[in-house]
């Protein structure tokens, strides 16, 4: 397969090419420069992009966004919800055209986050829940939303509700390690909330999956199976690093530091669990947070 990527530099684009080479197929990376060989196509998410250019392309993978850890000031928040909107309707527009043309891409991936439900508690979250409420749950359902001409066109499109992503070298967990080594870490505000993670090797494999089986299509929470609280994750980071995890960060603390940000990111609470991904037939490397956490950190 020629998969296009879009957001092919940052950190899971980066794994999911390195990972399509490794399996035999071809990742095209969407630039904004000049390409600078065959591997490469240039485009402009707020420019209409040549349905021609897509015409070897057998799907799409769109991990286009600006990073959401920055401070939500109200031009920060425009260009959070423009980017992931305005890239992914200038994709989805092209590949409805290139498909009805020439039968291609078959299939267009496109990430979103669990952010989509909102702040639910401790209620098991399947795809099939309505989207919450909250700045992040309006951005990922126009996020969503603008699959939708590549849907009518009857393009494949699985919309990928990505959790905290465990890797040592990206994510949420990169700027959760230098408290924790100091011995410093702790639970976040009650520490009640659920957190439902999943290791990198499986975005990476469920990505890969959702792009072969074509009995995977619409939304997909893209977690693993066993959601933890707050307490129950810090708890297993501060066992593998072998260092105590008693020093609280109170929820009045994260809304001074990080405003409205850290409340959304931190303190709200998504038990989101995949189904679809289970339904489908994908086998998750890491089901507890705890083992998942120790292979992060031991990987290079």
């Amino acid at each position: 397969m020629r998969v296009f990527i879009s957001g092919a530099s940052g950190f899971l684009g980066t794994a999911l090419a390195r990972q399509l080479c490794a399996a035999g197929h071809t990742p095209v990376a969407l630039v904004r420069r000049s390409p600078r060989g065959s591997d490469e196509v240039q485009w402009d998410p707020e420019q209409a992009l040549d349905p021609a250019k897509l015409a070897d392309c057998d799907a799409i993978v769109n991990l286009s966004g600006k990073n959401i850890a920055a401070r939500w000031t109200p031009q920060v928040k425009r260009e959070i919800a423009e980017s992931r909107k305005n890239a992914t309707l200038t994709l989805a527009v092209a590949a409805a055209e290139s498909y009805l043309q020439t039968g291609k891409p078959k299939a267009m991936v496109s990430a979103s986050g669990v952010g989509y439900y909102g702040d639910r508690g401790d209620e098991l979250i399947a795809e099939d829940h309505s989207p919450g409420i909250g700045f992040l749950a309006d951005v990922c359902r126009h996020w969503e939303a603008a699959n939708m001409p590549a849907v009518d066109a009857g393009v494949r499109v699985v919309c990928l509700r990505i959790g905290v992503v465990l890797a040592r070298h990206g994510g949420a967990l990169k700027s959760m390690l230098p408290p924790f080594r100091l011995g410093v870490g702790g639970k976040v505000g009650s520490g009640r909330q659920y957190w439902s993670w999943i290791a990198l090797e499986d975005v990476i494999g469920a990505m890969m999956f959702a792009l072969e089986n074509e009995r995977l299509n619409g939304p997909v929470n893209m977690v693993a199976p066993n959601p933890v609280t707050n307490e129950d994750f810090v708890r297993a980071l501060g066992s593998v690093l072998h260092r105590p995890a008693v020093f609280p960060l109170p929820a009045f603390a994260v809304k001074l530091m990080l405003g409205e940000m850290g409340e959304e990111l931190l303190l709200t609470s998504a038990r989101a669990v995949p189904n679809s991904l289970r339904a489908a037939g994908y086998v998750f490397r890491y089901t507890d947070v705890e083992t998942a956490l120790r292979a992060a950190l031991e990987s290079k």
